[in-house]
């Protein structure tokens, strides 16, 4: 799938487009590598963002400490209404494989387009 294009209408939102990884979150992604930044990125949705009701939805997703957590609120898959509203993914049911990858490669998508600036 081509996120290119998501990730282009993102950026028409204020919110969403002031959101940018400082050079510490880009040395971090250095460090740790793309493939455990994955890893973490999979860990935070599949805890925080993939149950049925997840717990404190719409607030839990800092927004700093975490590359992946500055992404998720740059690529709109912060919680559930972001989800629903940005990628019409419903709220009130448990996300599928499928939607938890999509979430997942878009927000690696944009961190990886965040590496090249």
């Amino acid at each position: 799938m081509d996120y290119s294009k998501i990730l282009e209408k993102l950026k028409s939102s204020a919110f969403r487009a002031k959101f940018c990884l400082k050079e510490k979150d880009k040395t971090y992604v250095r460090e740790k590598g793309l493939e455990k930044i994955r890893a973490h990125a999979y860990d935070f949705v599949n805890a925080r963002l993939a149950p049925e009701n997840p717990v404190n939805d719409g607030k839990q997703t800092p927004m700093r400490g975490h590359p992946v957590f500055i992404a998720q609120h740059a690529t709109a898959t912060c919680c559930r209404g972001c989800l629903f509203k940005w990628h019409k993914i419903p709220k009130n049911k448990k996300l599928s494989p499928e939607e938890i990858d999509f979430v997942v490669n878009l927000i690696m998508s944009w961190i990886e387009n965040q590496m090249k600036n």
